[in-house]
């Protein structure tokens, strides 16, 4: 579908978008057109044949929200221009990802699509209420083994008082990426050790470039060995405890878990992340999830401290503390 353009022609810029409802149980695809006419985009699109509207929005903008449930956002990540970049080389001529990156997304709150809702503080209104957001689950779908959907459901429902995140325990991997919260990869020249060292709860963790190396126990952020394969850094982390959830909707694993992670450098600012899950014991097949992960850019950009254990005593061990007498 082409629009009419009263700027030059040769400035035309069309983009596909995704459409993408967020009350239906899978996301609907659907085509667009986006012209660029001077500093705007003017968006066309047409809502079942009866509703028809115009749309001028700063040409910066990414993602716009024309409606409860309705979203659109721009390609998939994977494009062509990603294959063909190559990132800066560190003295030992591997791609260069130092750099303090951070998530932009809702995963935190739920990695599969989910649309807007109360929080359950209501006396704090709006402030703590759920943003809907899109998933960043491949098909939106977890495939949970039967028993393992049921509790999933019995979490959710207990999130306030059962989410590790409230009792600032380390939030594992991949969590800890997509918290709204940076990160910092620090990469020095081989044969040294990788350390990915994240804002909340000072949590780190280091990737062995040395597959030899092994772990001889289970932990929070589980056990990290790397290696490259071309442009992209391949983390496998494996030895898992079963204390860690995915997010606040109460996705969880077991400690069966395997988690794939890929980093590639899509451009000198963005990363392109996935992780693939597997856990035999709670799901019926590996799974991926997908997202950027963008450069902070500020001049003093660095990771500040939230050591938040003292901000949870009172909440858990306040029944312990001794009380004054009346």
């Amino acid at each position: 579908m082409l629009l009419p353009s009263t700027g030059n022609p040769e400035s035309i810029w069309h983009h596909r978008l995704r459409r993408v409802d967020l009350s239906a149980a899978s996301p609907v695809i659907y085509s667009a057109q986006i012209v660029a006419t001077g500093d705007t985009f003017d968006s066309w699109f047409q809502e079942k044949n009866t509703v028809r509207s115009w749309l001028r929005v700063p040409i910066v903008v990414a993602a716009v929200a024309l409606r409860s449930g309705l979203v659109f956002v721009g390609e998939d990540p994977m494009s062509a221009q990603t294959t063909a970049y190559k990132a800066p080389r560190t003295p030992d001529g591997k791609p260069d990802l130092n750099g303090i990156w951070q998530a932009i997304n809702t995963a935190n709150w739920d990695i599969q699509d989910h649309p807007a809702r109360q929080g359950v503080v209501l006396s704090l209104g709006a402030a703590f209420s759920v943003p809907g957001g899109l998933g960043v689950v491949d098909g939106n779908e977890i495939p949970y083994q039967p028993w393992a959907l049921a509790k999933k459901t019995e979490n959710a429902q207990r999130w306030l008082t059962a989410d590790p995140e409230i009792k600032c325990f380390m939030p594992g991997v991949p969590r800890a990426t997509y918290m709204p919260y940076p990160l910092q990869v620090v990469q020095p020249p081989a044969p040294a050790d990788m350390l990915i060292q994240y804002e909340f709860a000072s949590a780190m963790r280091v990737v062995h470039m040395n597959a030899a190396q092994a772990s001889g126990v289970d932990s929070w952020m589980g056990w990290s060995t790397g290696h490259w394969d071309g442009e992209t850094l391949i983390v496998d982390v494996t030895n898992f405890n079963d204390q860690t959830w995915f997010d606040r909707a109460g996705n969880f694993h077991s400690d069966a878990l395997h988690v794939t992670e890929r980093y590639r450098a899509r451009s000198a600012d963005v990363l392109d992340y996935e992780a693939t899950i597997e856990d035999p014991k709670v799901f019926t097949r590996p799974w991926t999830m997908r997202m950027p992960l963008y450069r902070r850019a500020e001049k003093n950009a660095r990771l500040t401290e939230y050591k938040c254990v003292e901000f949870v005593e009172e909440l858990m061990y306040g029944n312990l503390s001794k009380k004054s007498p009346k």
